[in-house]
C-alpha cells in the first residue's frame, strides 16, 4: 500500500507541476514576412556573404554568422531560444517535419492577417489596399463580449491593418501606421511629437514606435486582449536588405522579451497571460527569391508559430510530424480565454493545447508553397 500511495503522491505532484493555468489575457504578436528558416536555423551564411544583400559581410558574420544553426539562431533571437524554448512551444521547423502553413491561396499580407484573425481562408482576393474586410475577426468578436468589452486593442506598424481588422465599425480600437495616440499622458504626447517629426512616412511605421505605443497603452489601460503587429521585417526584405531584415528580427525578439518582462512583473498579468507569436506569410526559399512572396513564389505559404504562457505546455521546439494552419489561431485565442469564437463564415478548429500540437483531421492539406 505504501508503494501505491507513493506513486499516487508522485503522480499528483508531477501533474500539478506540469499543469498550466488557464489564460485570462492573450497577446497576439506578428512579425510580418519573417521566414521559418531564420527562426529555426539563424542567419543564412551564404546570404551573409552576398554583397547584393549585405553591405558589410564581415561585421554581419561576427554578429549572426558564428557556429552551427543552433548557435546562429540563439544569436539572432536570444529570447526565443532561451525563455520561449524552455517555457513555451515553437512549431514550424520543417527540417523536423513540423509544418505550419497558410491556407489562403494568395500568400500576401492582407490575406494572411485576415486568415489569422477570422479563422477563415477567404477565396475572394483582396490586394494589400485600404479595403474594409467583410469578415468578422476574433478581436471584434471578443470586444462585443461583456467580459472583454473595452478591453481589446490593436497596435500595428502597417497602415492597412486597421482595414483588415475592420476599425471603421468602431467596435475595436486599432492604432495603425503613424496614427496619433489619443491618451493625454506625457508618454503619449512624446510619442506623438516624435511621429510628427518624421518627414517621410511610408505605409509602415517604425516598429519601435508601434511597440512604445502598445506598451504605454498596456500600462495605462491593462487590456485583456492585445495585438502587436510589427512590420519592418517585411519592408526591408522587399528592399533586398538581408542585413537589415536580420537586425529587425533581432529587434523584434528584444521587444517581445521586454513585453514579456513587463507582463510577468505586473500583478494584473503575471502567470495568467499567453503570448501567441506568428507571421502572416512566408517568403521564397531560395537565395534568388527570399525577398519576395506570393502564390507564384515557392515557400510563401510556409510559416511558423510560437506560444508562451498560461495554458501552454512547455514542450519547446516541436519535433513531431504535424501540420498546422494559420486559420486555427483565431479559435485558439478564444479557446485560451475559455470561449468559443463563432461567425457567419466557417471558423477553423482551435489548436489542441493540452499536449504537443498535432494535426487536425478537419484540416485539408494544402499545396506546400
Amino acid at each position: 500500500m505504501r508503494i501505491i500511495y507513493s506513486v499516487i503522491i508522485f503522480l499528483s505532484f508531477f501533474i500539478s507541476a506540469h499543469a498550466q493555468a488557464p489564460a485570462q489575457n492573450v497577446f497576439i504578436i506578428t512579425l510580418d514576412g519573417t521566414r521559418w528558416q531564420e527562426l529555426f536555423k539563424g542567419a543564412d551564411e551564404s546570404m551573409l556573404h552576398n554583397p547584393d544583400y549585405v553591405k558589410d559581410s564581415s561585421l554581419m558574420l561576427q554578429q549572426y554568422g558564428q557556429g552551427d544553426a543552433e548557435e546562429r539562431r540563439r544569436r539572432l533571437m536570444p529570447f526565443f531560444w532561451t525563455v520561449l524554448a524552455s517555457q513555451g512551444q515553437l512549431m514550424g521547423n520543417r527540417d523536423l517535419n513540423s509544418k505550419v502553413n497558410v491556407s489562403n491561396l494568395y500568400r500576401i499580407s492582407y490575406a494572411g492577417y485576415s486568415e489569422i484573425f477570422t479563422g477563415f481562408a477567404d477565396k475572394i482576393f483582396i490586394p494589400n489596399l485600404a479595403v474594409n474586410n467583410r469578415r468578422l475577426n476574433v478581436l471584434q468578436w471578443l470586444n462585443k463580449q461583456s467580459a472583454y468589452q473595452g478591453k481589446v486593442a490593436a497596435f500595428c506598424s502597417w497602415n492597412i491593418l486597421p482595414f483588415v481588422l475592420n476599425e471603421k465599425h468602431g467596435t475595436l480600437p486599432v492604432n495603425g501606421g503613424y496614427e496619433m495616440m489619443e491618451d493625454d499622458d506625457s508618454t503619449s504626447a512624446l510619442i506623438n511629437n516624435v511621429q510628427q517629426t518624421i518627414v517621410s512616412k511610408g505605409n509602415t511605421r517604425h516598429d519601435l514606435l508601434t511597440f512604445e505605443c502598445a506598451k504605454n497603452y498596456l500600462q495605462q489601460h491593462h487590456p485583456k486582449v492585445m495585438y502587436l503587429g510589427l512590420g519592418e521585417t517585411d519592408e526591408f526584405a522587399h528592399e533586398h536588405a538581408y542585413d537589415t531584415y536580420l537586425q529587425k528580427i533581432h529587434q523584434a525578439d528584444a521587444m517581445i522579451a521586454e513585453l514579456w518582462y513587463a507582463v510577468q512583473t505586473d500583478p494584473f498579468y503575471k502567470n495568467n497571460t499567453t503570448f501567441i507569436i506568428t507571421t502572416d506569410h512566408g517568403r521564397g526559399n531560395k537565395n534568388s527569391t527570399w525577398s519576395t512572396h506570393g502564390f507564384w513564389v515557392k515557400g510563401s505559404g510556409q510559416t511558423w508559430l510560437a506560444m508562451l504562457g498560461a495554458g501552454i505546455v512547455p514542450d519547446g521546439e516541436s519535433n513531431k510530424q504535424q501540420q498546422l494552419y494559420q486559420k486555427q489561431i483565431a479559435a485558439t485565442v478564444a479557446a485560451l480565454l475559455g470561449v468559443n469564437f463563432t461567425a457567419s463564415h466557417s471558423v477553423a478548429a482551435a489548436l489542441p493545447l493540452d499536449t504537443n500540437l498535432t494535426s487536425s483531421k478537419k484540416n485539408v492539406a494544402v499545396k506546400d508553397r
